[in-house]
């Protein structure tokens, strides 16, 4: 119970994640790598302002600018230096492994290249909302009602999820509100059909610089979630956040559905719950432990690659049996190619 509810509780905060790697990859069809490193810098300032004494809400804001700065600067090496998407996203990656380490060093004097920061005694957004539903008698209140229920093991963080459940919330409808406006919509046309968004005298290069921003601006919040809800910020928390973000994506995807941004989005949040608690479930696994991590990450994203794709078939090949089956009750022939091969 407990290992499930904390897993629920991390994928609510990566599904603000996953909202920022959709906007790139599925809105602005950009493979951006910068998100290894913008979910770092989001943790990172988020720590460092935390340590030195700043109020977490104002961390967390800080941490969102400079998730936006990193993603407008890749937009800006692709768009005004020409260089290949993917390559940019690299080399931002890359420059901001070393601007990560030059953040958290400033957690102490003369610390340039800390690696690490704890938060361990400080007050985060977590601790100060859980404080406020504690002063509401909330927490109780549900203790009691699952207990009620028969639950036995029962969280005491409930502060935690309500916190990153409104955050969240109040994300995916900003990001289906903001998709359907006039900037959004030019930004999916870009995604979709650059050329075409040109010939309406849009400057192209502009939103996929703000694209970029915003996704990443989303990346680091998470970032600064995770780091606060963790307690602590790390040089390598970054590392394959972007596959997580895709598997995220995929998953919801494949199962919900993309009829409409408000089910794509809601999609992307559920994609992102439902990972964490795949993975929590494999770690139960005997034969497996969190060194395994990267390795469930890829076979989680292969089978949700690999499933929606064979299911697709399954269904092309009774549609195309049951075709065959209503021309031959209707002694129809089937059309034939110029080989002299019907067709399905």
């Amino acid at each position: 119970m407990l290992a499930l509810f904390g897993s629920v509780e991390q994928g609510i905060i990566y599904a603000i994640m996953a909202l920022g790697v959709y906007l790139t990859f599925r809105v602005l069809d950009f493979p951006d790598l910068t998100v290894d490193g913008s979910f770092v810098t989001g943790a990172a300032t988020a720590a460092m302002m935390i340590v030195l004494g700043y109020n977490p809400l104002i961390a967390t804001l800080a941490a969102v600018i400079a998730g936006f700065i990193a993603g407008c600067i890749t937009g800006l090496l692709h768009t005004k230096g020409k260089i290949n998407p993917l390559l940019s996203g690299i080399l931002m990656m890359i420059a901001l492994y070393s601007i990560n380490l030059r953040i958290m060093g400033m957690t102490r004097e003369g610390g340039a290249g800390v690696s690490n920061v704890p938060l361990l005694n400080t007050d985060t957004i977590f601790t100060m909302f859980q404080n406020f539903w504690g002063s509401l008698g909330i927490d109780d209140t549900i203790s009691n009602m699952l207990r009620e229920m028969g639950v036995e093991s029962v969280p005491t963080t409930y502060g935690t999820v309500l916190v990153v459940l409104i955050i969240t919330i109040i994300i995916k409808f900003i990001a289906d509100w903001f998709l359907k406006t006039e900037v959004g919509l030019a930004i999916r046309a870009t995604g979709d059909n650059k050329r075409m968004i040109r010939s309406f005298s849009a400057n192209t290069d502009r939103l996929i610089i703000l694209g970029l921003g915003l996704s990443n601006a989303l990346v680091a919040l998470a970032g600064a979630l995770i780091a606060q809800y963790s307690k602590f910020s790390d040089i390598q928390m970054g590392v394959g956040m972007i596959v997580i973000g895709l598997a995220s994506v995929i998953i919801g995807e494949a199962i919900f559905g993309t009829k409409t941004i408000v089910r794509t989005t809601f999609a992307v949040v559920a994609g992102a719950v439902i990972y964490r608690m795949i993975y929590a479930f494999a770690l139960r696994v005997d034969f497996l432990d969190t060194g395994d991590m990267k390795l469930i990450t890829a076979f989680i994203v292969i089978l949700a690659l690999v499933v929606p794709q064979i299911i697709d078939k399954q269904k092309e090949k009774k549609r195309k049996a049951k075709r065959m089956a209503e021309r031959n009750a209707a002694h129809i022939p089937a059309p034939v190619e110029q080989g002299g091969n019907p067709l399905a």
